[in-house]
């Protein structure tokens, strides 16, 4: 395979080519066709000493679905490695940028006349301390709410409402059904207690 990158896009057929979205953006997926050429199988160590194994070196071609144009990214991942992670590790590209992005218009990060290495380090790394912060409350502010559940009783109501049950049964009966005890009756205008006699009484 010979050429430049753009003349190894352009003669690639079309079963080369596959729809993937590279992460969530502001207005939804971000979908391209991605394409992946495998390159040369290495020896890690050759080039890292603490990697082992037979890595690939790559060509990744990002094709836009609104004007066709490409964009190339060189990888360098273990033998086997699918295109769908490739994709995905290229997507983390936006949010830094993103984030980047942001640093610099609501932080400050690129307004500072450092002199020195320290002075430089230590405003970046305030900018970076206060932007994680942010993004940590902006994260637990955006969370959905909790569904609303019914409140279930608590074990004290439960006691308290078993409690007057048993007074109740401890009434005499008269109180269950509404009819007044005549020595409990309240007294007239004389003072005199009114008392209810059956119909049948012979006085």
């Amino acid at each position: 395979m010979a050429g430049t990158a753009e003349e190894i896009a352009q003669e690639l057929d079309a079963a080369a080519w596959q729809r993937l979205s590279a992460g969530e953006g502001t207005k939804g997926p971000r979908l391209y066709d991605w394409a992946y050429l495998e390159l040369a199988d290495l020896d890690a160590d050759e080039y890292k000493s603490d990697e082992v194994g037979l890595w690939t070196r790559g060509l990744l071609i990002r094709r836009s679905i609104v004007d066709g144009a490409h964009a190339f990214f060189t990888t360098w991942c273990p033998a086997g490695t699918g295109v769908e992670t490739l994709v995905q590790v290229e997507g983390q590209r936006w949010s830094i940028e993103d984030s980047f992005e942001t640093t610099k218009n609501k932080f400050g990060l690129d307004h500072n006349e450092s002199r020195s290495w320290h002075g430089w380090h230590r405003h970046v790394s305030l900018v970076m301390l206060a932007f994680a912060m942010l993004a940590t409350v902006r994260h637990h502010a955006n969370r959905p709410a909790p569904s609303k559940t019914t409140r279930r009783p608590t074990h004290a109501c439960q006691a308290s409402s078993a409690g007057r049950s048993r007074k109740s049964a401890a009434l005499p009966p008269a109180w269950h059904s509404g009819v007044s005890d005549p020595h409990a009756s309240s007294p007239g205008r004389s003072g005199a207690g009114h008392i209810k006699l059956p119909r049948d009484t012979h006085i």
